[in-house]
């Protein structure tokens, strides 16, 4: 068996204290600390600080910048009701113009018919981009003592069959040979 010599325990043990070599431990530390806040907690927390401040601006700016993209969208959106209410009153109006226009007309028609004692009168809408001159299809009204009709959009050849075939059913009615 070993015995352990009293030199042997002197030689200190890990639960041992020196005092020599803890003040210097704790001057050490003492000397780390000092240089560590003055030379690097402080551009440490300044730099922290300025980061944070940092955010808290970008955060800010976001929330306006998010606010007035609200605000915009509000105002667009208000923008676009607007514009489609614009669009019916327009619609409305200009339907109820062209309503207006074709009663004028038939009635223009109505009153040549019988200023010149005609039997029938073919009136149209020369205004319209669709019907009249420089295109192909039309849109007429039959007037005539009998009443009126009127002849929906279609080609100016199915138009003119269908005048033709009023003439010759006027015709018929008034000349009984024809019949």
């Amino acid at each position: 068996m070993v015995s352990l010599a009293p030199a042997a325990l002197a030689a200190g043990g890990f639960t041992d204290l020196e005092f020599g070599l803890t003040l210097w431990t704790v001057v050490l530390f003492a000397i780390f600390a000092f240089v560590l806040t003055k030379l690097g907690w402080k551009p440490l927390l300044a730099m922290i600080e300025e980061r944070e401040k940092g955010i808290h601006e970008a955060v800010g700016s976001a929330q306006k910048a998010n606010e007035e993209a609200q605000r915009l969208l509000a105002q667009h959106q208000e923008l676009i009701r607007e514009a489609g209410r614009q669009r019916e009153e327009i619609m409305k109006r200009a339907l109820a113009d062209a309503e207006t226009v074709k009663n004028d007309v038939i009635a223009q028609a109505r009153k040549k018919l019988r200023a010149k004692g005609v039997d029938l009168v073919v009136a149209n809408d020369v205004s319209r981009a669709d019907a009249g001159f420089e295109v192909d299809t039309n849109e007429v009204t039959l007037v005539s003592a009998d009443g009126d009709e009127t002849l929906p959009l279609q080609s100016k050849t199915a138009i003119a069959e269908r005048v033709l075939d009023r003439i010759e059913t006027m015709l018929r009615a008034r000349t009984p040979a024809l019949k």
